[in-house]
């Protein structure tokens, strides 16, 4: 049976039991207070009659009945009393509703308290059925008890007018049922839809998968709800946070955990924030938040996702070299295919000896190149970088030239490889870029390495129209670029000086005699173990 057919019997049944207990205990205490009532009445009256002057009078009479019983039934036709019987202290009647029974004993033996002068309300049967009497001594001048009054009203009444009262509570009490089961029917519903129809079962199965999904994902997440208080956190977010697995965020108040955090302004605002630089504890990551929207499509709180930026460098960079291998690779093979076409067109015109040439020139100068760059050029991710940029050089026909004086096969540990190809690789582009743009026939970028000395140094050089007069004080700052600015450029040399205050290098550059431009650049072989690098400021700088 699904969950609001469940809620809905299971409020529908409550609210009968809460009605019937509510009706018999209700039935209960009125009857109860009914009779309490009736007594009261009952002994009220029969005070008054026993009191009157006229009553005790009549009780010298020679025949006292003729004077009390048209006192009395007028009395007891105003009050609306079933019976209202006057007795001497031999239970001898004076009055009663049926004139036939006047001079008659007295019946339901519950005169002695009364002869002893007490007042009394009983229950008790007499001669027109069971009744509630109210019993009051008639006392004479002298204080002494000289007869008895007796007020009742008959049980049957009593009963009737409780029924009466019944009857009515159940006419309520199903009125009440009725909407009791349309309130179940509006909560059943109301729970579905909170719960996007699900199920019980359904939904500790996704509260399972949810929680293994938050353990199984690398970046720390944080929800909070409309008041700001933490309501999930995952084990990532406690790593990068570095705050002990044991000790609880949850309830806490995200200010208490995250300062800055942003995710109170995604709640009031509902935008989402996504891809911000945040410094956590001296670690640079990056946050995304995003709001949580109800059912009722109201705001009911934020999650952040966030994941150490030295992280992400690392996967980016080993994709800047994947990418600019696989660069490497495309424009080698387009490279040869030209070249073995050229190779058949020879042999088609059984041009052998000048196709035996060109396959010797060839190999040779690929030969020497490899040959070279092995030889003097010994980390192999540098080689592969240059051999993919020399593959690419001629793809775009420039003329790339590696001095052969470079020695690059002492390059220290110390210096970050991923570092070191981002800077000769950026620098590379530039040249690329710079000679591909001018009118000149020949284009040609040339690189110097080595490693002799403290310090390794790149020089390279290139053939294009240099760098602006106004951009020289201003060319390492980001986004400034003597390129179309559409191409998104002005990062490259940004990214490079950065890096090398990172590696405690400098960089240089000044106009050569071919009306291009030569950079320098120098990384010192020994590292400190703290260069003042400044990642915050890095990373803002980057994304300002």
């Amino acid at each position: 049976m699904r969950l609001h057919y469940k809620l809905i019997i299971f409020i529908s049944v409550l609210i009968l039991i809460v009605s019937s207990v509510f009706e018999i205990v209700s039935q209960e205490m009125f009857l109860k207070n009914l009779k309490h009532e009736k007594g009261l009445k009952a002994l009220a009256i029969s005070q008054t009659v026993a009191n009157m002057p006229e009553i005790r009078e009549a009780f010298s009479n020679a025949k006292p009945s003729d004077s009390i019983q048209p006192i009395v039934e007028k009395i007891r036709k105003e009050v609306g009393a079933e019976f209202i019987v006057v007795g001497n202290k031999n239970e001898v009647r004076y009055s009663h509703p049926n004139p036939l029974l006047i001079g008659r004993k007295m019946v339901g033996g519950d005169n002695d308290k009364v002869f002893r002068g007490q007042e009394i309300v009983s229950e008790s049967t007499g001669t027109l059925g069971p009744s509630l009497r109210g019993k009051t001594p008639i006392f004479d001048d002298k204080g002494n008890v000289i007869g008895v009054v007796s007020v009742g009203y008959l049980i049957e009444d009593i009963d009737h007018e409780a029924k009466a009262f019944s009857k009515k509570l159940l006419k309520n009490s199903i009125v009440i049922l009725i909407l009791g089961i349309g309130a179940a029917f509006f909560i059943s519903f109301n729970i579905k839809k909170s719960i996007f129809g699900l199920e019980p079962k359904e939904i500790g199965r996704m509260y399972k998968e949810k929680h293994a999904i938050l353990e199984s994902i690398h970046e720390g997440i944080i929800a909070i709800d409309e008041y700001g208080e933490i309501t999930v956190v995952n084990e990532n977010a406690h790593k990068v946070l570095s705050i002990p697995n044991n000790i609880k965020l949850r309830g806490l108040k995200i200010e208490e955990v995250l300062h800055n955090s942003h995710l109170k302004k995604v709640v009031e605002t509902g935008e989402p924030i996504y891809d911000l630089e945040f410094l956590i504890n001296e670690k640079m990551v990056i946050i995304n938040c995003i709001p949580i929207i109800g059912v009722d499509s109201k705001i009911v709180g934020a999650v952040t996702t966030f994941r150490e930026k030295s992280e992400l460098n690392k996967l980016l960079n080993e994709l800047s070299q994947i990418k600019a291998y696989s660069e490497g690779l495309r424009a080698q093979a387009h490279e040869y295919s030209n070249k073995l076409h050229t190779i058949l067109g020879l042999i088609q015109l059984e041009s052998y000896q000048e196709a035996i040439e060109l396959i010797s020139k060839e190999s040779n100068i690929t030969q020497n190149i490899i040959h070279f760059i092995m030889e003097e050029i010994s980390d192999p991710v540098v080689a592969g970088l240059l051999l993919g940029k020399i593959s690419l050089a001629n793809e775009l026909k420039v003329d790339f030239n590696i001095d052969y004086n470079s020695s690059f096969v002492n390059v220290p540990k110390e210096v970050n490889r991923e570092d070191l190809i981002t800077i000769i690789g950026n620098l590379l582009n530039n040249a690329f870029d710079a000679v591909l743009e001018t009118n000149k026939s020949e284009k040609f970028v040339s690189l110097f390495l080595t490693d002799l000395g403290d310090d390794l140094v790149i020089e390279i050089e290139d053939n294009a129209n240099g760098i602006p007069d106004e951009l020289i004080d201003e060319i390492f700052e980001y986004g400034v670029t003597s390129k179309d600015q559409s191409h998104n450029s002005g990062i490259g040399l940004h990214l490079v000086q950065r890096l090398l205050h990172k590696l405690n290098g400098q960089i240089t550059f000044h106009s050569n005699e071919h009306g291009g431009t030569t950079f320098i650049v120098a990384i010192p072989k020994r590292q400190k173990e703290s260069n003042g690098y400044d990642e915050k400021e890095f990373y803002r700088s980057v994304n300002c």
